[in-house]
């Protein structure tokens, strides 16, 4: 299989459970997803066209309420393409948080600053826990489908990953208010 781009799997990901129009496709990124990956209209929609010359999805055009909404579903030939990437090997696994490439270099800066954007930071790691905390609670109640399992995995290991972010944050705190003095 050629070389998909990540936002082609997200979106027939998407697809697979239920058929989507591009703004509910964006929302479901910026929900749940959002804590692992991200998405721009600037991105699915380009992605929504090229899928569909090269039949991976397909659209239904219907007009709701005098505005036109189309919808996208999932083809046999996407379910296979979404197969073969599940069953590769390699997983790019990027680490980008603007937080800390602002941490590093702030030697141009105070720190001040560096305490004020670790602090931004925890701010919102504590907020997205929360959240990932009601979502964990929600899946542990509805185990029973398959699905859920998976995204009772990925939660927790948001979980997990959020709150040993948190336990850095209150390390990198102290030291700056150290050497502070």
């Amino acid at each position: 299989m050629a070389r998909e781009k990540k936002i082609d799997m997200v979106i027939l990901g998407l697809l697979f459970h239920e058929d989507l129009t591009g703004y509910d496709i964006k929302k479901r990124i910026d929900g749940a997803i959002s804590f692992f990956w991200k998405g721009s209209f600037g991105n699915i929609y380009p992605s929504l066209k090229d899928m569909q010359t090269r039949k991976l999805i397909q659209s239904s055009d219907t007009s709701v309420g005098g505005r036109e909404k189309i919808t996208y579903h999932i083809t046999e030939e996407g379910k296979e393409a979404l197969k073969e990437w599940l069953n590769e090997d390699l997983a790019i696994n990027e680490l980008r948080y603007e937080t800390l490439l602002k941490l590093f270099f702030s030697g141009a800066g105070s720190r001040k600053t560096a305490l004020h954007n670790i602090e931004n930071f925890e701010k919102q790691i504590k907020t997205d826990l929360e959240l990932l905390k009601v979502y964990c609670k929600n899946l542990e109640n509805n185990m029973k489908n398959e699905d859920h399992l998976y995204y009772y995995l990925t939660v927790t290991f948001g979980i997990d990953s959020y709150e040993a972010y948190l336990k850095w944050c209150t390390k990198a705190k102290k030291m700056l208010r150290l050497e502070a003095r």
